[in-house]
């Protein structure tokens, strides 16, 4: 009996120190050396070389002059990285219903010239409650109310969004895409930070 202890204890150990600190190290180091950036959270810089945000992690933007993403119901507030989830309410959840009846009524007052519906993924949350992407059709809907908010021809926020569409990994992965940190770091490289900042 104390020999088979013996050996479970020694394997146990051996199985520790090999897949809980060893494999964890190596594969962080060759990430670090392989992909620096993608290792170190792909933070994202603004103009000044001051970091922003992660382009994998949404957050609110308030303010009329920026896109904003899908809502979330990561935390209290939303968009809160250390709470990543989403709200675990079904379809038939009437808090459900009446959250997106909200956001929806709150969206067509924000958005007076936005055409056609609402793109669904403007009321859902994702899983994460943190993705940072939307559909191309959900920030062309944004279009008109960031280009009036900003003084803008909408022809020109609209090609801002064409050119930040991102297509499918490896051509067949997925669906075009455009991150909205991105896409409104672009909108201020193009015509300017306006006054109340990158997070309005």
């Amino acid at each position: 009996m104390l020999q088979q202890m013996s050996i479970s204890l020694r394997v146990t150990a051996v199985t520790l120190l090999l897949t809980g600190l060893l494999y964890p190290l190596a594969v962080t180091g060759v990430a670090r050396v392989a992909f620096p950036r993608r290792a170190g959270g792909s933070i994202v810089l603004d103009g000044s070389g001051m970091p922003v945000g992660s382009e994998l992690l949404a957050q609110g933007f308030l303010s009329p002059t920026y896109f904003q993403p899908r809502p979330s119901a990561a935390g209290e507030r939303g968009y809160d990285p250390m709470a990543s989830g989403g709200s675990n309410l079904g379809p038939t959840s009437a808090k459900l219903r009446d959250r997106a009846a909200a956001d929806a009524v709150r969206l067509r007052v924000e958005n007076p010239s936005a055409p056609g519906s609402i793109p669904s993924e403007l009321v859902t949350t994702s899983g994460s409650g943190l993705d940072p992407h939307l559909s191309p059709a959900g920030a062309l809907w944004q279009a008109p109310r960031v280009a009036a908010a900003r003084g803008l021809n909408e022809a020109r926020v609209r090609a801002v969004v064409e050119d930040s569409i991102e297509g499918r990994d490896l051509g067949l992965l997925g669906e075009p895409r455009v991150n909205v940190l991105l896409l409104n770091l672009s909108l201020d490289r193009q015509f300017g930070r306006p006054s109340m900042g990158p997070k309005g």
